[in-house]
């Protein structure tokens, strides 16, 4: 199929045409330019990296990529299929269509689920590079162990302080885990549906390899005014332990990864925040390689210092 004549446009004007004729969401980083396609950014790479990795190696329906944008100064869009259809809301569906669209859900997760880890076994994006989560904070981290990974998300306590957070978290601290590639974000919100269907699985910018409970952990992460964590458990094998300790560390050690200064049983903590691993770093210093990470570090090179 050829190009439209809208796509012959610069990045700039297409994103001014579409916030003005699609009636845009001033809160939503994606924007409508026709009719078949919309643009979303500013992206990070590990989004585009799950969208490609997806896309290649499941059968789970998301937007097709059709472009990767990058600006002069570094930001990155995503041009991709405009899917239509509405985001799921359980109370308004009937039993036939909930139970349809649960059933598919759980059938999509167990793909992802299935997929071949990497032989590191590190907690990172899709290719082995440094991953985002909102749970954690604004800055990427790892690749990184499990172990470092739950420090990370305990804000770097050591395992001697790990019991005064609760016998939960001490407890799946101190347990053996799989990394799953996960989505990270499953909510209704990033669930397109038409009818009884999923047309669409969206917003995979927190998506990679984690521990195997995070993808049930992080789908009760927001709080949400339908049914849908009352029904997750139905599309996502339940971890209620982890849940417990996460729910812990939610309330207490919000953003982990952010750097900051906290105050824990009459000591002060200074929590460094997270950054990408060492290893990482040193191995893309040797690089001469123009590619999106490279956008990114030069646009924010205190992310990666």
């Amino acid at each position: 199929m050829g190009l439209s004549i809208g796509t012959l446009f610069p990045l700039r004007l297409r994103l001014w045409f579409g916030r003005r004729f699609f009636h845009h969401d001033i809160m939503d980083k994606a924007v409508r330019v026709s009719w078949h396609r919309l643009i979303k950014g500013p992206c990070d790479p590990p989004e585009v990296e799950a969208m490609q990795y997806v896309a290649a190696h499941t059968s789970i329906p998301i937007p097709k990529v059709h472009k990767i944008h990058t600006t002069e100064s570094g930001f990155i869009y995503i041009e991709m299929e405009y899917v239509q259809g509405s985001t799921l809301f359980l109370p308004r569906m009937s039993a036939g269509d909930k139970a349809s669209v649960l059933g598919q859900l759980k059938r999509y997760v167990e793909e992802l689920r299935a997929l071949p880890p990497p032989s590191s076994g590190l907690v990172s994006s899709a290719f082995g590079n440094p991953a985002h989560d909102g749970r954690i904070g604004g800055r990427f981290f790892g690749p990184m162990s499990v172990d470092a990974f739950q420090e990370l998300a305990r804000g770097q306590l050591i395992m001697e302080e790990v019991p005064l957070l609760g016998e939960e978290v001490r407890q799946v601290h101190t347990s053996r885990y799989e990394i799953k590639f996960t989505h990270a974000d499953l909510a209704g919100r990033n669930i397109i549906v038409r009818g009884g269907d999923i047309a669409a699985i969206i917003d995979w910018a927190y998506a990679g390899w984690y521990p195997e409970y995070w993808e049930f952990t992080k789908a009760h992460y927001v709080t949400l005014l339908d049914d849908w964590q009352d029904n997750v458990r139905t599309a996502i094998s339940p971890y209620d332990l982890e849940l417990a300790a996460e729910e812990i560390l939610w309330r207490r050690l919000p953003e982990p990864g952010t750097a900051m200064t906290t105050h824990f049983r009459g000591k002060v903590v200074e929590h460094p925040g997270s950054y990408p691993s060492a290893t990482w770093l040193e191995a893309r210093s040797k690089l001469q390689a123009d590619d999106l990470w490279s956008c990114t570090m030069k646009l924010y090179p205190e992310l990666f210092a």
